[in-house]
C-alpha cells in the first residue's frame, strides 16, 4: 500500500469516527489490495455485492473502466460522494480513489395521490425520490430538450434539487433569475421543497403563495411544455413550478380532461367561492353592527330573533366559532385519518348545537360559519386555502370596526397587494390584466381544446 492512500484511509477513518453504519472491507485480489468503503443505510446488500464484490473477484479491469476517478487528495469530495450513496474504491497498488454510485436506499412506491385526487386522469403521483420523481416527467416529455439540472442546497445536509425545463420552450431571463435566487440561498437545513420555496419567492412576507406546488406528474409536464420551470427535492414529493399567476391556484388538471363546460362551471365556483368565503361573516358583522337597512325586513328580523339571547357582539360571535372551526380542523388533521374524521364530524354536530342552545351563537351564523369553511377547501391548492382563512381574519376585524366601510377598505388593500405582487419578477395577476389576448381562453372561462394551443403570457415562452 502506497503511503499516500494509507494516509488518505486513516484521515477518512478519523471523519468517519461515529457514524457505525460505515462498512470498511479489505477485499484482496490478483491485481493488488482494494478497501471498499460504503454506508450500509444508503446502499442495498445485494446492490454492493454484485456491483462491486463479485467484478472484484472476477472482472477487476471493468470496474476500473466504469468507475469514476476522484482526486484521493480531496477529502471533501470523496466524503460528499460517500454520504450520497457511492461506493469508495481504494486501489493500492495503482494508488488510486474510484467511485460507484451504488445508491439503493429504500424507497416508497408509486400511489395514488390524497390532496390532488380526480377522476378522470392519470392518478400516479410524485413520491420522495428525486430519481423517481425526475423519471415520472420524462415518462411523459419524451424529448432531449428537456433539461434536468442537478445542484445542491443546504449548507449542512447538501440535498439535492433538480430544475426542469424545455430548452427550446422556456425564458431564458427567468431562468437565470432562478438559477441566481438559488445560488444565493444560505440555510442549513431542508426538510421540504416548500421551505425552499419560501426562500425564492418575490415576497416572502406576502399570504399568498407566489408559486405552485403539486404532487401530479401530469400537472407539472403541462406546466413544462407551456415554458415553467419545475423544482423538485430529493426527500420531498411536491414539484415546485414558476412562474405562477394568481388564477392559476384555482385551476385544476381535471379542468383539461373534462369537457369545456363542466370545466368553466368549475372553475367560476372555485374562483368567486375564494372572495365568497372571505366575506360571508364579514358581512354578516357588518349589517349587524352597522347597516341593518341593507337586509330585508323578514331577513332581518329572523337574524334578530336568532340573536335574541346572544350576549355578545357580531365579531366577538363570529370570532369565537371562527376558532372553534380552527380548532376542530387542527385537531381533525393530528389524528389518524378515522379518528379525526369522527371528531370534525361529532365535534362540529355537538359543540354548533350546544352553542346555539346555549345562546351563545346563533343558528344563522352556525350555517354562515360552515359555508364559509366549505368554500375556503375549494382551491385545488392547499396553500391557497390556508391564505383564504388567513385573510377572512382582516376582513372580519375590519368590519368589526368600520363596516362596510372597512371590508371595502380591506377590499382595496387586497387588490392592491396583489396587483403588486411578483411570481419570479412576472406580475402575479396575469392573465386578468393579460399579456397576451390567448390568455382570456383559459381563465375563468375555458374555451374548447381546440382554442388552447398558444402558451401562456405569464411564461414569456421562446414559442408562442
Amino acid at each position: 500500500m502506497s503511503e499516500t492512500t494509507q494516509q488518505v484511509i486513516e484521515l477518512l477513518k478519523k471523519e468517519i469516527h461515529g457514524i457505525d453504519d460505515v462498512v470498511i472491507k479489505k477485499v484482496y485480489t490478483e491485481e493488488g489490495n482494494v478497501t471498499v468503503i460504503y454506508i450500509s443505510s444508503l446502499v442495498e446488500k445485494m446492490t454492493v455485492q454484485s456491483m462491486i464484490f463479485i467484478p472484484l473477484a472476477n472482472h477487476i479491469r471493468q470496474i476500473l473502466r466504469v468507475a469514476e476517478s476522484v482526486d484521493i487528495k480531496n477529502i471533501e469530495i470523496v466524503l460528499q460522494k460517500l454520504n450520497a450513496g457511492h461506493t469508495l474504491l481504494f486501489f493500492h497498488q495503482l494508488n488510486q480513489l474510484r467511485t460507484i454510485d451504488t445508491y439503493s436506499a429504500p424507497t416508497r412506491s408509486i400511489t395514488n395521490t390524497e390532496t390532488e385526487s380526480t377522476v378522470i386522469g392519470p392518478q400516479d403521483a410524485f413520491t420522495e425520490s428525486l430519481e423517481t420523481n425526475i423519471s415520472l416527467v420524462k415518462r411523459r416529455i419524451q424529448n432531449p430538450l428537456l433539461k434536468t439540472e442537478i445542484r445542491t442546497v443546504g449548507t449542512e445536509t447538501n440535498i439535492k434539487i433538480s430544475i426542469m425545463y424545455m430548452d427550446n420552450i422556456v425564458n431564458k431571463e427567468n431562468l437565470e433569475n432562478l438559477r441566481e435566487r438559488i445560488d444565493n440561498i444560505d440555510y442549513p437545513y431542508f426538510t421540504d421543497i416548500s421551505e425552499l420555496k419560501q426562500l425564492i419567492e418575490d415576497n416572502p412576507l406576502s399570504p399568498f403563495p407566489q408559486y405552485y406546488m403539486s404532487v401530479r406528474p401530469d400537472s407539472v409536464s403541462q406546466y413544462l411544455i407551456d415554458g415553467r420551470i419545475a423544482l423538485f427535492m430529493d426527500n420531498s414529493q411536491a414539484a415546485v413550478v414558476c412562474p405562477t399567476s394568481f388564477f392559476e391556484m384555482f385551476i385544476s388538471i381535471e379542468d383539461y380532461y373534462n369537457r369545456w363546460s363542466t370545466s368553466s362551471l368549475l372553475r367560476m365556483l372555485r374562483f368567486f367561492g375564494f372572495f365568497l368565503t372571505i366575506m360571508i361573516t364579514p358581512m354578516y358583522i357588518s349589517a349587524l353592527t352597522f347597516h341593518p337597512e341593507i337586509l330585508p325586513y323578514e331577513l332581518l328580523l329572523n337574524l334578530q330573533e336568532s340573536r335574541s339571547k346572544v350576549p355578545f357582539p357580531p365579531i366577538i360571535e363570529v370570532l369565537f366559532i371562527e376558532l372553534i372551526i380552527e380548532v376542530l380542523r387542527e385537531a381533525g388533521s393530528r389524528m389518524p385519518a378515522k379518528v379525526g374524521q369522527t371528531i370534525g364530524i361529532v365535534g362540529g354536530i355537538v359543540i354548533g348545537t350546544a352553542a346555539v342552545e346555549a345562546g351563545l351563537l346563533s343558528n344563522i351564523l352556525i350555517v354562515l360559519v360552515a359555508t364559509s369553511a366549505l368554500l375556503s377547501f375549494l382551491p385545488p391548492i392547499f396553500l391557497m386555502s390556508n391564505t383564504s382563512r388567513f385573510v377572512r381574519y382582516i376582513f372580519i376585524l375590519s368590519a368589526g370596526f368600520f363596516g362596510l366601510f372597512g371590508q371595502m377598505l380591506a377590499f382595496a388593500w387586497l387588490i392592491n397587494h396583489l396587483q403588486n405582487l411578483k411570481s419570479l419578477g412576472t406580475p402575479y395577476m396575469t392573465p386578468f390584466i393579460p399579456r397576451k389576448a390567448t390568455d382570456l381562453l383559459d381563465g375563468v372561462i375555458r374555451f374548447p381544446t381546440k382554442y388552447l394551443m398558444a402558451k401562456k403570457g405569464i411564461s414569456r415562452a421562446q414559442k408562442k
